[in-house]
């Protein structure tokens, strides 16, 4: 029986090769190389637990080869060596939710601990994903802290300063040099709390040091070669069983650590999925680490124009909370949202028959939702026809209906499958397909394991449909890296009525997530900049001291989100529509190519903005630039931009306020614009020229 099944285990390595245009995965021997036309990975097979042998990238044609092989995932200090072995390869066609890709499937056992790691590899992606998942029993994973380095001896110590065990790694890759240069970029979420949601910190790496973050660049100052780590994950500040760290490095050694789990989260008959990882490759400079990493988040969900591109209005900005929504209130507004040029309309908390924490009526809760059966139908007081007149008003007038939903969290969300099940029965009857979720808390394996199978099952009942607006503000959540395949991100929450809106604070929240979140991902507020002027006084801030089209304007990289009520507006903000208009025409281009922040950091008096990189491939770069110029007192400045130094470029205006101009492209990008007014903007598409 055993010789049996060593032979059949055998079969199937030497069958696991197969090429998916681009993609393959190949077994030669003890080698199993991963791989497509970008990026190529070969292992060590020892047993199935792989050691990375060598990492290449194909477009410079650099290989690093690894100094001394270990296991790339590390759980055990005793168990290193993997059996029973097996891969298998399976060519996953292409859905609504993600283009096709490879799968490559290693499972192998380590003691009384079977593991599964599934690599995804995109055709024309320079970078490898893997998931891993866990079965089984285990004692105790290995390492319970990560080293400090103010408990050492010094350097004249020399056995002290041997590494010693770390927390389980997930990945790792052991190259040769003494001069990597590393960045390590931790983000944060939460924002009724953050207002800065980006940190980096560069290091020359030396000895064994930990780093926070969810990315971790790293490039070798010998040859220029580089490489990313990714951390799929929540933010470092609010993932699960944390060591305060996401990243160790030491000299040529780099890894991932952190597993989101302990060995109590491991269950002997199920998998159990642990954080996942990426890793990718570049040569260069900063832009070809940013368009690598921007290759892959752009394969993670497709993109698509009718479903993916919204301008919505939320009326919850206003604060009236669940005071006004009714059947009466949502038809006036869609006729006011349709003079905006509005083409999603989100109720939010109020319209259902169960009452929340938020309700300015009656006091309510999220626990124990389904004690009331009818929680989430149509408050029939509100709405005693049901939400069918405002989703047919909203048809008829070119706005899609969209609701707030906010599952039962008590027991890590052990109702799952009724929440589920009521958002497939929305769809269902109203044909409503997008819903902002909000309310999640996320503090045990469990209930991340539980809040997938909500969405999960959603998506396959709906055909993948359904998308989510996913909550960002409040809690123990996914962050910007997890949980991306199901929509965009609902940032934050800003009211005048608190003084916490500041145009510039929203543009710079902005900012600097696009270097490394996709902009087209997160949805972005303007409030109605008429309410609460005195509260602002005479700061030079205030909302009121830009224009309406302005507030728009700093949305547009992202997904616009009028966070007000239609109805509280004065007719002068109507005038809004032309800019709306103009943009729907651009919108789905714009937000198809890879945008990146230029210019300076938005501080209420700089000159910022984005650019689209839409074409790299011709020698004839094209896209967009959007360019905002704050209250400063300069008509026209020198901007920096992912631009080609020395090429000429002509940019033509397609929104805002600007002239077509030619020019020659400076240092580090720079171009040469003009903007005659105080908290202005412009759009252009831009054309390189051939040489």
């Amino acid at each position: 029986m055993k010789r049996q099944t060593v032979t059949l285990i055998m079969f199937f390595i030497i069958a696991s090769t197969f090429a998916q245009k681009t993609c393959y995965c190949q077994q030669n021997g003890d080698t199993l190389i991963i791989g497509n036309d970008l990026i190529e990975r070969k292992f060590i097979w020892n047993g199935g637990n792989l050691m990375t042998y060598s990492l290449s990238n194909k477009a410079s044609g650099k290989i690093e080869l690894v100094t001394s092989p270990l296991p790339d995932f590390l759980i055990s200090k005793t168990e290193k060596t993997g059996t029973n072995g097996l891969c298998r390869t399976e060519a996953v066609t292409a859905t609504d939710i993600h283009p096709a890709y490879l799968k490559a499937t290693v499972t192998f056992t380590l003691g009384a601990l079977d593991i599964q790691r599934i690599y995804r590899i995109y055709d024309h992606c320079p970078a490898i994903a893997c998931d891993t998942y866990l079965k089984g029993t285990m004692n105790r994973i290995s390492g319970e802290q990560n080293e400090n380095s103010a408990d050492h001896k010094n350097i004249e110590f020399a056995e002290d300063m041997k590494s010693k065990a770390v927390t389980a790694i997930l990945d790792q890759l052991n190259f040769k040099g003494q001069h990597w240069h590393a960045k390590a970029v931790e983000f944060w979420d939460v924002t009724d709390w953050n207002n800065n949601l980006v940190t980096e910190r560069n290091a020359i790496i030396y000895r064994k040091n930990n780093y926070r973050g969810n990315l971790f660049f790293v490039r070798n100052g010998e040859d220029n070669n580089g490489f990313f780590f990714l951390k799929e994950a929540p933010c470092s500040s609010v993932q699960l069983a944390y060591k305060d760290a996401d990243f160790i490095a030491e000299f040529g050694k780099f890894m991932i650590t952190g597993l989101g789990l302990t060995e109590t989260d491991i269950r002997e008959d199920e998998w159990t999925r642990t954080y996942s990882c990426v890793t990718g490759v570049y040569t260069g400079d900063e832009l070809e680490a940013l368009t690598a990493l921007r290759n892959y988040q752009k394969n993670i969900r497709t993109h698509l124009q009718e479903r993916d591109e919204m301008i919505m209005m939320n009326t919850w900005g206003d604060r009236s909370q669940d005071t006004k929504v009714n059947e009466a209130f949502c038809l006036q507004e869609l006729e006011r949202a349709a003079k905006l040029g509005i083409t999603h309309f989100q109720i939010d908390d109020g319209w259902q028959t169960g009452k929340s924490p938020n309700s300015a009526t009656a006091k309510g809760s999220f626990k124990n939702i389904w004690d009331n059966k009818d929680y989430w139908k149509p408050n029939i007081d509100k709405y005693p026809h049901g939400l069918t007149p405002i989703v047919e008003r909203g048809k008829k007038i070119g706005i899609e209906i969209c609701l707030w939903f906010n599952p039962s969290v008590q027991n890590d969300f052990a109702d799952w499958n009724k929440d589920a099940e009521a958002l497939i029965g929305i769809y269902r009857k109203y044909g409503i397909r997008i819903f902002k979720i909000d309310g999640l808390t996320i503090p045990t394996k469990t209930s991340e394991i539980n809040l997938r199978k909500l969405f999960d099952k959603v998506l396959a009942e709906t055909d993948n449909k359904v998308m989510f607006n996913l909550d960002a503000t409040a809690s123990r959540r996914g962050g910007y890296h997890m949980f991306n395949e199901y929509g965009n991100i609902f940032l934050e929450n800003r009211y005048t009525d608190w003084k916490n809106y500041y145009p510039y604070w929203t543009l710079r929240n902005l900012w600097m997530l696009a270097k490394y979140v996709p902009a087209e991902k997160l949805q972005i507020e303007f409030l109605n900049k008429w309410r609460n002027t005195q509260k602002y006084s005479n700061e030079p801030f205030a909302p009121a001291n830009y224009s309406f089209e302005y507030l728009f304007a700093t949305t547009m990289a992202g997904q616009p989100l009028a966070w007000m009520e239609a109805s509280n507006l004065p007719d002068e903000a109507f005038k809004l529509k032309k800019l709306i208009e103009q943009y729907k025409k651009l919108q789905y281009n714009f937000h198809q190519g890879i945008i990146l922040p230029i210019g300076d950091e938005p501080s209420g008096r700089s000159w910022t903005g984005f650019q689209s990189i839409c074409d790299q491939v011709n020698k004839a770069p094209s896209g967009y630039l959007l360019i905002y110029r704050e209250d400063n007192d300069q008509d026209e400045t020198w901007i920096e931009t992912w631009l080609p130094e020395g090429k000429e470029i002509i940019c033509t205006p397609v929104l805002g306020n600007g002239k077509t101009m030619n020019s020659i492209i400076g240092r580090k990008g720079s171009i040469k614009v003009t903007l005659p007014q105080k908290n202005d903007f412009v759009m252009y598409q831009y054309q390189v020229k051939k040489n």
